[in-house]
């Protein structure tokens, strides 16, 4: 699983580099954000020239995955507001989900921004700058369909072995409810792991399982056993004092709640929208 992560972070390093390269012999350097610039509209400083490059880790659906090649989502959706405005394309680099809590690859100049389906914490606070919450977050609890379990109180009660994707809040959440969680890579894996049956249940973001219950074959196979309001929201995240592109993508996230633009995309990626659990109050 750890090997196949690292092959595809470089297939798609590769491509991104290619594609920028392209964008570049296609772009001339008269314009804001063009080849002879790494300035794109605003002021922004981008780490390539005419590209806003953004770090991920994929597969993450509907926020990011890939889909007939292409890397698509709610995510990707917003932040190509965010480039369009800056005059430029997004290019994406899908990452190990670990970085974005450091904020490594936004430090070393790999990507300007990171958007991944992030919860904002004061820990993460602390080594990244995060945008105003585009998203409300809940966690859910998916279990097989046969399997007995009613409620994550449920699975305690039985001492069932759960599972998570790895170094993310749901995992966190777990801990906390006095779980010793399986941890996978990615949010395929662990549903390749309730699959296999090398968990009984697993607590995952809730939009994740949305998804993932829209396919005929998990549907039959799984449901849906609570929801679990944790008062979690998304954020995007930049470097540390990048104030300029942070201005930039709150500027985007706000146009787009205005204009029916997020409302839209909602319920293009997401599902149906409540204009009162989607619209989350600013940090």
């Amino acid at each position: 699983m750890t090997t196949f992560s690292g092959r595809r972070t470089r297939v798609l390093a590769a491509t991104t580099a290619t594609a920028g390269l392209v964008l570049v012999a296609a772009c001339t350097s008269s314009g804001s954000g063009g080849s002879g610039t790494k300035t794109a509209a605003g002021g922004v400083q981008l780490v390539k020239a005419g590209q806003l490059t953004t770090c991920t880790h994929l597969p993450y659906p509907p926020f990011q995955s890939e889909i007939d090649g292409k890397v698509q989502g709610f995510d990707v959706s917003m932040i190509d507001l965010v480039a369009k405005d800056l005059g430029v394309k997004q290019q994406i680099l899908d990452t190990p989900f670990e970085n974005f809590k450091t904020g490594a690859f936004l430090n070393s100049g790999q990507c300007d921004l990171a958007a991944a389906g992030m919860t904002i914490t004061a820990e993460r606070k602390k080594n990244v700058d995060f945008s105003d919450p585009y998203f409300d977050a809940t966690q859910a609890l998916l279990v097989g369909k046969n399997s007995g379990i009613t409620s994550l109180a449920d699975a305690k009660a039985k001492k069932v072995k759960l599972g998570a994707q790895a170094q993310t809040t749901g995992e966190d959440y777990a801990k906390k409810q006095g779980f010793d969680p399986v941890s996978f890579e990615s949010s395929d894996a662990v549903l390749n792991g309730l699959r296999a049956g090398q968990v009984k249940a697993v607590v995952i973001d809730y939009p994740v399982v949305q998804g993932w219950l829209k396919d005929k074959a998990n549907a039959d196979a799984f449901k849906l056993a609570g929801q679990i309001n944790t008062g979690e929201q998304y954020g995007f995240t930049v470097k540390k004092g990048n104030t300029k592109l942070l201005a930039a993508v709150n500027k985007a996230i706000k146009n787009a709640k205005a204009d029916g633009t997020y409302k839209k995309l909602y319920e293009k990626w997401i599902g149906p929208y409540d204009a009162a659990a989607a619209s989350p109050s600013a940090s």
